[in-house]
């Protein structure tokens, strides 16, 4: 199905035919120029640091007032930590290459030509996201960067906090002579449905849900555009006998620190039977004194009754809070099936010290990422490599993995010809 403009409201016609216009003249522009516009984005949150600051106290305010949860509220509150992480950010991105327009070579060559591969924008991207304001600057910078437009569609509880960051970024791009529509904030509470965007597929070209599991999943069912789908939580780990308890705890602990959004946090833990009942304890007692809850099967649970059973459902939803839950397996095959079942798919971990179990687990876990005695911390801004991230996806399609200036790019083929025919 394609999408009906005539059923959604004009003003939603309107700026999505802007960003469309706008990503045509963006995907022409120099490498330098768009770094340039990037680079003042970062000036400009600087700049307005005190207004956006101000603008999410409104927010927060107007959320506790109406009982928005707390894992909301975390999600929503800004500190000028927070901002200046989304500063340095923007200030990286624009010092990173030009990922634009990369010449390779092509498969195949077909007789009297020359054929190459050129990376290229996707075109018009949306952002839909609840609470996390920051998010609409840096996907921002990785759209702008890759020559993409950008349409943001925050939720009702960032409302000022999304407009005061637009603001900023939209003046910051028109004194850099980007394209009028570059970047578009549609405002959650203007008329037109959440289902009136991702069906525009005749403008835009990819969307990007952020937030709950419950925001993505609307998003994938409604959407007649390609989606990005994002995941964050629910993310397990395989603790086999001959793993360190000390690593166990550390990875466990550890993956806990992405704040403010738990995106690779380990939340279901699956432990071989052969694992001493004293291990398991101080492994609980640890997490318990950091604040955990702790939750076990029916198996762990009559022989710790100090635990709370685990309900059916859990071990497929994430927690998205310092939550853990720990069932016993009779092998290595039977983590991988359990995992391969229940995971989220887009983090998965194990603790061993076996090269065969390790070679095991990276090749049969279906997810997007493993990691063997690793932490899966996740970072926006890592402190090596040259990539800036906006978040994970869990999908199998068009990317999967770390969604990153790569994801929002596509290949063209083209054809040289020698006059021959």
């Amino acid at each position: 199905m394609t999408g009906d403009s005539s059923r959604a409201a004009p003003d939603l016609i309107a700026i999505v035919r802007r960003a469309y216009q706008a990503a045509l003249e963006l995907g022409t522009t120099r490498g330098a120029d768009r770094s340039r516009a990037v680079r003042s984005l970062a000036q400009a949150l600087k700049h307005s640091a005190d207004d956006i600051l101000e603008a999410n106290t409104l927010d927060l305010e107007a959320s506790r007032e109406m009982a928005v949860p707390e894992l909301i509220l975390d999600w929503l509150k800004l500190t000028p930590e927070r901002l200046q992480t989304t500063i340095q950010m923007l200030e990286r991105l624009s010092e990173l290459s030009d990922p634009i327009r990369k010449v390779m070579n092509a498969s195949y060559q077909l007789e009297h030509s020359q054929t190459y591969c050129q990376l290229m924008p996707l075109g018009t991207i949306a952002l839909i996201y609840e609470a996390f304001p920051e998010l609409g600057a840096i996907a921002a910078g990785l759209c702008i960067k890759t020559g993409n437009s950008l349409i943001l569609r925050g939720g009702s509880e960032a409302s000022h906090s999304n407009a005061a960051i637009a603001e900023a970024l939209k003046l910051a791009l028109d004194d850099c002579g980007m394209p009028p529509g570059c970047l578009e904030l549609l405002p959650a509470e203007q008329g037109s449905s959440l289902q009136d965007l991702v069906t525009q597929d005749r403008y835009v070209n990819l969307v990007i849900p952020y937030g709950r599991p419950s925001l993505v999943q609307q998003v994938v069912r409604c959407a007649t555009t390609p989606v990005l789908r994002s995941a964050m939580g629910n993310c397990y780990l395989y603790w086999s006998p001959s793993g360190s308890l000390e690593l166990a705890r550390w990875m466990i602990l550890d993956s806990h620190q992405s704040e403010p959004d738990p995106v690779n946090a380990i939340e279901k833990v699956l432990i071989h039977s052969n694992q001493k009942p004293s291990s398991l304890a101080m492994l609980w007692n640890n997490l318990k004194e950091k604040g955990f809850k702790i939750r076990g099967d029916a198996e762990l649970v009559a022989e710790f009754p100090e635990l709370t059973l685990v309900d059916d459902k859990e071990w497929s939803e994430p927690y998205l809070t310092k939550t853990v839950a720990f069932k016993r397996v009779e092998s290595l095959d039977a983590a991988i099936a359990w995992i391969n079942r229940y995971s989220s798919g887009h983090a998965d971990c194990i603790v061993t010290e076996s090269y065969q179990e390790n070679r095991q687990f990276a090749l049969g876990v279906n997810s997007a990422s493993t990691y063997i005695n690793a932490s899966p911390r996740f970072s926006r801004n890592p402190s090596r490599g040259d990539a800036v991230f906006l978040g994970m996806s869990n999908q199998k399609g068009q990317r999967r993995g770390f969604i990153s200036l790569d994801a929002l790019t596509t290949l063209k083929h083209i054809v040289q010809g020698n006059g021959r025919f």
